[in-house]
C-alpha cells in the first residue's frame, strides 16, 4: 500500500527542523502562558523561571511540571489562558473521581485537533471514499467530537453513531457499507461478539479497518478484534487534558504510535524523582501543548508509563514514536506488596482463550489484601458440572500466579454477566480506598 499522509510536510518534516519549530512554539507558548494563567505564573515564580528563561526546546525541563491534581484544584477557570468569549468549546473527562476535569477550545484549538485525528484516519488507510462510523461516545467525552471532526477533515462520510444501541450499529454498518470504525477497544470485541453471534462472518462485514483508543488494550486483543472483524486494527492516544484523541497514532507499521510532535512534545520522567530520561528509556510520559490557545497544559505528567524512541519508520514518518502505554503509575494496583497491572490479566485470559470480560475486585479483610477475579465464561468453557468449572478456575489461577506473583481467586461467571462498556471498561473496583 502507498503511504499517505494528511499533512506530509509536517508528517516526514526532518528532525532538525522540527526542533526548530518547536522551540519558536514554546518560547511563544511559555510567555503567552506567564501572561494569562495566573495560576501557573505562581509555578513559576516559585521555581524561579521566567519566559525569559525558555529560548529553545532544550530549556522546557526548567519548567514546573502539572499534575491532575493541579487541574482539580484550578478548576473550572483558573488555567484559562483566553478570554471565555474567545472559546467555542468544552470537554472533560468521564470524572469518576472527584471534580471532572474541563478543558476549553478556541475554534484554532479545534482545527488543530481535527487535524490531528485526520492524520490518524489517513495513517489507517482513510480516504474520501470511505465510510467513517463515529461509535466513541459523543457530548463532553472527546472520542466522538475528535474523531467526527478528523473524519470531516479526510472527507469521508461519517456515520456519527456514539456509542450504545449495539443492533443499530450493526445495521448502518452492514447498509452503509461502513470501511472503518472508530471506538474503544473493548466495545469493538463487543461489536465483533455481536457480529458472531448473529452468524456473520469476517468477509460479509464491510470494515477494513478501525481506530480503537481510550483505554488498555494488548495485542492479544488487538489480534481478537482483528480476526472476528476482518480488520487492521489501529490504536490512537489522547487524554482530554492535552485536547483529545489525535495526541498519537499508529501507522501501517504498527510498532508505537506517532506523537503529532508540532502541537505536543513529549518527555519521559523518573515518576519518583522528576528527572528527564534519555531516549529509550522507560518512565512517565509528560506533555506540552506547543500551540493550544485557551487551555494550553505545559509539562503535564500523565501517569502513564512508556518509552518514547526514534527509530526510522518503514511509513516514511519522521514524528517521534511512542510504545504503547505499559500501564499507569497512579493506576497500578499494589496488593499484599506486589505490582499488579490489569493488562498482565488481560494477557493471561487471552493466552488461556478467553475472552477479555473480566473484572477484578480488591478488598481488605482485616491486615490483608483480597485479590478476585470474575471472568466471563466463553462457550466453549461453558460446563454444567460444578467440579469442571471448579477446575477451570484453578487452572486460571494458576496461570495468572505465574505472570504475577501473587495468587487470585477467579470466579468464572455466565457469559454477558459482566456489564459491556461502550464508552470506557471498569476493569477495577479497589474497595480498600473506602476503608482510608
Amino acid at each position: 500500500m502507498q503511504e499517505r499522509y494528511f499533512q506530509k510536510e509536517i508528517e516526514t518534516m526532518p528532525a532538525e527542523q522540527m526542533k526548530q519549530l518547536q522551540s519558536e512554539k514554546l518560547v511563544k507558548q511559555v510567555k503567552h502562558v506567564y501572561e494569562n494563567v495566573p495560576y501557573y505564573r505562581d509555578l513559576m515564580d516559585k521555581k524561579g523561571v521566567t519566559p525569559d528563561d525558555i529560548k529553545s526546546i532544550e530549556d522546557l525541563h526548567k519548567l514546573p511540571f502539572l499534575s491532575k491534581a493541579d487541574l482539580r484544584d484550578a478548576y473550572p477557570y483558573g488555567l484559562l489562558a483566553k478570554p471565555l468569549k474567545d472559546c467555542v468549546r468544552i470537554q472533560s473527562t468521564s470524572g469518576t473521581t472527584g471534580r471532572r476535569v474541563v478543558a476549553f477550545y478556541t475554534q484554532h484549538d479545534v482545527d488543530l485537533w481535527e487535524d490531528c485525528c485526520a492524520r490518524a484516519i489517513v495513517a489507517a488507510g482513510g480516504t474520501d471514499e470511505d465510510v467513517c462510523q463515529v461509535a466513541y461516545g459523543y457530548g463532553l467525552f472527546t472520542g466522538g467530537p475528535g474523531l467526527n471532526g478528523g473524519s470531516h477533515k479526510v472527507g469521508c462520510l461519517t456515520l456519527p453513531m456514539s456509542s450504545g444501541f449495539t443492533d443499530r450499529q450493526i445495521q448502518f454498518m452492514t447498509d452503509l457499507n461502513a470501511t472503518i470504525l472508530c471506538c474503544t477497544p473493548s466495545y469493538a470485541a463487543y461489536i465483533g461478539e455481536t457480529l458472531e453471534e448473529k452468524g456473520f462472518k469476517p468477509e460479509d462485514i464491510p470494515l477494513k479497518a478501525g481506530i480503537f483508543g481510550a483505554e488498555p488494550w494488548t495485542e492479544e486483543m488487538r489480534r481478537g478484534i482483528e480476526k472476528t472483524l476482518g480488520i487492521k486494527a489501529y490504536d490512537i492516544y489522547g487524554l482530554t487534558e492535552t485536547t483529545g484523541p489525535g495526541v498519537a497514532f499508529e501507522c501501517s507499521e504498527q510498532t508505537g504510535m506517532h506523537i503529532n510532535e508540532d502541537h505536543f512534545y513529549a518527555e519521559i520522567i523518573d515518576p519518583d524523582t522528576g528527572e528527564v530520561l534519555p531516549e529509550g528509556s522507560k518512565g512517565e510520559l509528560v506533555f506540552t501543548s506547543l500551540d493550544k490557545e485557551a487551555f494550553p497544559l505545559l509539562r503535564y505528567r500523565t501517569r502513564d508509563i512508556c518509552v518514547l524512541s526514534r527509530k526510522k519508520c518503514s511509513c516514511g514518518r519522521t514524528l517521534i514514536k511512542m510504545a504503547k502505554p505499559m500501564g499507569r503509575s497512579d493506576d497500578m494496583l499494589i496488593i499484599r506488596g506486589v505490582n499488579v497491572f490489569p493488562s498482565q490479566i488481560e494477557t493471561v485470559l487471552l493466552n488461556e482463550g478467553y475472552q477479555p470480560n473480566y473484572q477484578i475486585i480488591v478488598d481488605r479483610k482485616g491486615n490483608t489484601d483480597t485479590f478476585d477475579v470474575n471472568v466471563e465464561m466463553t462457550a466453549e468453557h461453558f460446563s454444567d458440572t460444578v467440579s469442571g468449572v471448579t477446575a477451570l478456575e484453578k487452572k486460571l489461577a494458576e496461570a495468572m500466579k505465574v505472570m504475577l506473583g501473587i495468587n487470585p481467586t477467579v470466579h468464572l461467571v455466565a457469559p454477558k454477566s459482566i456489564v459491556r462498556s461502550e464508552g470506557k471498561a471498569v476493569r477495577v473496583i479497589d474497595k480498600r480506598k473506602l476503608h482510608d
